[in-house]
């Protein structure tokens, strides 16, 4: 399994949007994302960087693997 890195927020939210995802909200200190078909919302903390449990969580919410988050990164 491929190494998770510390990002921060905004090329996390970069990465999603490449996946399908869309910014509904940015209030407080988090983005929360939506995608047409999940039930599931992303909460990404507006922080210095996303902790690595955390983006590994948002991964599996967003139901990809950690391999295609990756490789969104990279297009």
């Amino acid at each position: 399994m491929p190494g998770i890195p510390l990002l921060k927020p905004r090329v996390v939210v970069k990465a999603f949007e490449k996946l399908g995802w869309e910014v509904v909200r940015r209030r407080g200190s988090h983005i929360i994302m939506v995608k047409e078909g999940h039930i599931a919302t992303l909460s990404i903390p507006k922080h210095s960087e996303v902790a690595r449990g955390t983006l590994r969580s948002l991964i599996a919410k967003a139901e990809i693997t950690v391999k295609k988050f990756l490789e969104a990164l990279v297009r």
